[in-house]
């Protein structure tokens, strides 16, 4: 950075200093930031093959797609307090590699765990659900939404439960 006796020996003003040393500072941050090392798992969207055309989709049959053996799945009836889990399998359709960008569940008691990779065309992938019934009481309905690099890019998934009492 710039030390203030260095400013103080230019004779510069107070405003002047402080704008001297906020953009280094903000200099610094960018490049420290932008050094920084990326997680293994980390996917550069920049080598996916999707060759879009100006209205921002993907030619037909070039993109990936995203198709559940099942889109909703019904625990039955749980104890309260209980933990299940259910695997949804998938599978890329399309022309490209499929790419899942996030998933998350309506609440923090839906857990889902997802491929980090990309899914190739023609492959199949698992997410496993996790459901957690701690504090929860009647019919549940929960959802998991997946954003891909898929069009649409969202897609939700459906779990439901009854949740019995633990007491009875």
């Amino acid at each position: 950075g710039i030390s203030p006796y260095f400013c103080s020996s230019i004779n510069l003003n107070m405003k002047t200093k402080h704008i001297l040393l906020t953009s280094a500072s903000a200099l610094l941050f960018f490049f420290v930031f932008s050094c920084a090392p990326k997680k293994a798992d980390d996917i550069n969207t920049d080598m996916v093959d999707i060759s879009a055309n100006a209205s921002g989709n993907a030619p037909a049959g070039k993109a990936p797609t995203m198709v559940f053996e099942t889109e909703r799945h019904d625990f039955g009836k749980i104890t309260q307090g209980e933990r299940v889990t259910f695997a949804f399998k998938f599978k890329n359709t399309g022309g490209s590699d499929l790419i899942i960008n996030e998933a998350h569940g309506s609440c923090g008691c839906t857990v889902p765990d997802y491929p980090k990779q990309a899914i190739p065309p023609g492959s199949e992938g698992i997410c496993n659900v996790e459901f957690n019934s701690e504090g929860k009481h009647g019919h549940q309905e929960k959802t998991v939404t997946f954003t891909t690099n898929c069009e649409p890019n969202t897609q939700v998934i459906y779990i439901s439960a009854d949740v019995l009492d633990a007491t009875k």
